[in-house]
């Protein structure tokens, strides 16, 4: 296996940080662009990696760190936006960016991460924008000669992760009652280092050249279930009542507006989609996904010492 230059924008986040270990962990030399450097120092333990300060918005900073790369993977994506990040300038302005920074350095191959149900017709917008990135990147691989894939995820757990975290977070400081929009909402959560997995197989696989693959683990679990499961494991003693949907879209239309944006109305209309696959793991990858059960006991079960700080907090 030759050892290649490889340029991530998103590799500071969650996947990012599994992908890099394993690209380093091959001897790869891996460039990761950030915003601020300072912040993710603790990734320069690994031999081959190097940090780029810089704005990925800007195409002269794109061109500069795309020169004599390999592989482009892109992880940066939004759940809301936020200030000047909107969806349009996210998930859209920016595959267009990276796309010319490719053509302008020569770069031919890219890993780029939409999301399950993608689609141009889908429900929220932050769905629709994943589906006009993909689109683009896919038109190019057919016409351009780029070597394009791109993958689908459904809901990504793991140590570090947003999602099955939150929910915990939110049981452990809930007073009693915990209201839960969209309780029939389906999910199929993957673990993260399968996701990560599939990734650096990819790299050199030429079968996976423009394809896309749906990306789940071996089980699919309403919300409900899934935070029912959080709590079992946390011993959380709050009751978790099942809001219908228009009270569900009563509560996104009030969070939308609360700092961080726990929950919005795109939120909502993104989960009128089940985050399931229909199909088994692609078999291309060689990889068995890891259930939940086999890995949230081991990270969930530890008490998070922010929520230590709030409650000695709270009792002053």
């Amino acid at each position: 296996m030759s050892i290649l230059n490889i340029c991530m924008l998103g590799g500071t986040g969650f996947v990012g940080r599994s992908i890099a270990s394993k690209l380093a962990a091959q001897g790869h030399k891996v460039r990761v662009l950030t915003r601020r450097r300072e912040r993710s120092r603790d990734m320069l333990v690994l031999p081959t990696l190097t940090l780029a300060e810089g704005d990925v918005s800007e195409l002269g900073f794109l061109r500069e760190h795309f020169q004599n790369i390999d592989v482009v993977i892109n992880l940066i994506g939004i759940l809301n936006p936020s200030g000047r990040n909107n969806f349009q300038r996210i998930h859209v302005d920016l595959v267009n960016k990276i796309i010319e920074a490719m053509q302008q350095t020569g770069v031919r191959r890219l890993l780029h991460m939409s999301a399950l149900n993608a689609s141009k017709e889908g429900p929220s917008k932050y769905l629709r924008t994943k589906a006009e990135a993909e689109d683009q990147l896919h038109q190019l691989s057919a016409s351009d000669g780029f070597e394009v894939t791109t993958f689908r995820p459904s809901v990504i757990f793991g140590p570090g992760d947003s999602f099955i975290n939150r929910f915990a977070d939110l049981l452990r400081i809930a007073p009693k009652v915990l209201p839960l929009a969209c309780p029939n909402a389906r999910f199929q959560p993957v673990y993260v280092e399968d996701v990560a997995a599939c990734f650096v197989k990819a790299i050199h696989h030429h079968d996976t050249f423009g394809k896309r693959y749906n990306l789940c683990g071996p089980q699919s679990y309403t919300l409900f279930e899934l935070v029912t499961y959080i709590a079992d494991l946390i011993h959380a003693r709050c009751r978790i009542v099942q809001l219908s949907d228009w009270q569900s879209r009563l509560e996104a239309g009030v969070m939308q507006w609360l700092p961080g944006k726990p929950f919005t109305l795109d939120n909502y209309n993104s989960m009128k989609v089940d985050s399931v696959c229909d199909g088994q793991f692609p078999e291309v990858f060689d990889v068995t996904p890891q259930p939940l059960a086999a890995i949230a006991p081991a990270y969930l079960r530890k008490r998070p010492e922010h929520l230590d700080l709030f409650r000695r907090l709270a009792r002053r």
